[in-house]
C-alpha cells in the first residue's frame, strides 16, 4: 500500500475500501431480502406492489451507494466498517417502519424520505472535511459549542410546546438532539485544553479552580433540561461526562465522584420531581393503571411475548396495537415480529457498532479524539440501552428513541453527524509535506 501523502490513483482507492464494498454489499443484499419478505407478506390475494411502496428503499439502495463511492473519490482513508455496519441498522429501522404503516403508498410523505439522505449526507460532510486532522479544529471554538446549547435549550424553552410531558420546538421537532454532539465538542475541547492541570489532583478534591467553568456549563444544561422535564438526555449526557473525563485525564476519581453524585441525583429526582415519581410507579407497577399510564409498557411487553423464540412473521404480528411504534417502542415491533432470535441479533449489531466506536476511540492520534470519539460511544450506548431497557422494563421508559432504528428526524440526523466525526478521526493526521519531512531530517 502506497504511503499517505503519496499520489494513488481513484482506481487504487477502488481496490483500497474493497473491504468496506464487500460488507456493504451483503448489508445491502440482507436489506432487500427483508424488504421483499415485507412485500410479500402483506397482500392476501396475490401480490400487488406499487411503485412507491418501492421508493422507500430505493432511496436507502441509492443513498448508501453513493455514500461508498464519495469515500472513494474523496480518497478517503478512515474506518471500513462504520458504514457497512450504519447501513445494516438502517435497514432494520427502514424494515420496522415500513411495517409500522410510515411508508403506506396511499400517503407517503416526501418530508418522511429525506432524514435518511440527509444524515449520510452529513456524515460524509463531517467525515470528508474533518479528515486528516482537521477535525480538531473544533478545539478553537470550544465556547461557540457551549453558546450553541445554552442557546438552544433557551429558544426550546421559551417557544416550545409541552407534549406527553416533554417540550417539543416547533413542527413538534427535538432540537435538543443536538446537544448529544455539541456537548461531546465542548467537552472534550475543554479538557484537551487543560488536561494537564485536570489530570493532577493534590487531594482528595478535583482541581476545581480549572473545572469550574465546565462545571457552570453542565450545570446550566442539566437544569435547563430538568425544566423540560427529558430525564432521558439528562441521563444520557451525564453519563456522557464522566466517560469524557475519565477517558480524558485517567483519574478514577472523576468516575468516583460523578457516581456518587449521580445517584443523590437520582435520589432527588424519586424525591422532589413528580414526573420522576411517576415513572419509576409505572415501571415497578405498570398494573396499577393498565389503561393509563402503564398501558404503552403492558402493550410492548405483550407484543415481544407474542414473538416468542422466532417471532410471528411479518404477516402475523399486529405492530398497530403497540403505542408508538414507530420510534419509542419500535423495539419491541421488531421482537414481535421476529422473536427472540431477530432481538438479539439486533443487540449484537449493536455491540458490534459501539466497539467498533471504542477501537477507534483507543486509536485516535490525540486526546481530543479520543475523548470525541468516547462522548459518542457513550451518548449512543447509554440511548441504545435507555430505549431497549424501557421497552422490556428492565428500566423505566424514558421515551427515548433508539438509535438508526427509531423514525425521527432531528436524533437520526445527530446520530449520522456523530458518526461522521468518529469517521474522521479514524481517518487520522494530516500529512506533511516533502518540504516538512526534510526540513524534520536535517534538524535531525
Amino acid at each position: 500500500m502506497a504511503r499517505r501523502g503519496t499520489p494513488i490513483s481513484i482506481s487504487d482507492y477502488w481496490q483500497l475500501r474493497a473491504p468496506e464494498r464487500r460488507l456493504l454489499l451483503w448489508a445491502l443484499l440482507i436489506a432487500l431480502l427483508g424488504y421483499l419478505m415485507l412485500l410479500g407478506a402483506g397482500p392476501k390475494d396475490g401480490l400487488d406492489v406499487q411503485f412507491a411502496v418501492l421508493v422507500p428503499f430505493l432511496i436507502y439502495l441509492g443513498t448508501f451507494v453513493s455514500a461508498h463511492l464519495l469515500l472513494v473519490l474523496a480518497r478517503f482513508r478512515g474506518d471500513q466498517l462504520l458504514l457497512p455496519v450504519t447501513a445494516l441498522l438502517s435497514a432494520i429501522g427502514l424494515i420496522a417502519q415500513a411495517r409500522t404503516g410510515l411508508f403506506a403508498a396511499a400517503a407517503l410523505d416526501p418530508a418522511k424520505l429525506i432524514p435518511l439522505p440527509l444524515g449520510v449526507a452529513l456524515m460524509l460532510i463531517f467525515a470528508i472535511a474533518g479528515r486528516g486532522g482537521r477535525y480538531r479544529l473544533a478545539t478553537r471554538v470550544t465556547w461557540l459549542w457551549a453558546g450553541v446549547s445554552l442557546l438552544l435549550l433557551a429558544l426550546v424553552l421559551a417557544t416550545g410546546q409541552r407534549y406527553r410531558g416533554a417540550v417539543y420546538g416547533f413542527g413538534f421537532i427535538t432540537p435538543t438532539e443536538l446537544l448529544k454532539l455539541t456537548m461531546v465538542l465542548f467537552t472534550a475541547a475543554f479538557i484537551d485544553q487543560h488536561l494537564k492541570r485536570l489530570s493532577r489532583w493534590r487531594s482528595l478534591l478535583p482541581p476545581l479552580r480549572t473545572l469550574w467553568p465546565l462545571l457552570l456549563v453542565w450545570g446550566l444544561v442539566l437544569a435547563m433540561l430538568l425544566v423540560q422535564r427529558d430525564l432521558g438526555l439528562v441521563l444520557i449526557l451525564g453519563v456522557m461526562l464522566l466517560a469524557v473525563l475519565a477517558a480524558g485525564t485517567r483519574h478514577p476519581g472523576y468516575l468516583a465522584y460523578g457516581l456518587v453524585l449521580g445517584g443523590a441525583a437520582g435520589v432527588a429526582l424519586v424525591s422532589f420531581f413528580a414526573h420522576g415519581q411517576r415513572r419509576v410507579e409505572v415501571w415497578m407497577n405498570p398494573f396499577s393503571d393498565p389503561t393509563g399510564a402503564g398501558w404503552q409498557v403492558l402493550q410492548g411487553l405483550s407484543g415481544m411475548y407474542a414473538g416468542g423464540l422466532w417471532g410471528e412473521g411479518f404477516s402475523e404480528a399486529r405492530p398497530r396495537y403497540t403505542p408508538i411504534a414507530e420510534s419509542d417502542l419500535i423495539y419491541a415491533v421488531w421482537a414481535e415480529e421476529l422473536g427472540f432470535a431477530g432481538s438479539l441479533l439486533l443487540v449484537m449489531l449493536f455491540a458490534l457498532l459501539l466497539i467498533r466506536l471504542l477501537t477507534l476511540a483507543a486509536r485516535a492520534r490525540t486526546p481530543f479524539g479520543l475523548m470525541a470519539a468516547t462522548g459518542v460511544a457513550a451518548v449512543l450506548s447509554v440511548q441504545t440501552l435507555l430505549n431497549i431497557g424501557g421497552v422490556t422494563k428492565a428500566l423505566p421508559l424514558t421515551g427515548i428513541t433508539l438509535p438508526l432504528i427509531s423514525h425521527g428526524g432531528s436524533s437520526l440526523l445527530t446520530v449520522f453527524a456523530s458518526l461522521g466525526l468518529v469517521l474522521a478521526i479514524s481517518d487520522g493526521e494530516p500529512v506533511k509535506r516533502r518540504s516538512e519531512r526534510a526540513t524534520g531530517v536535517a534538524r535531525r
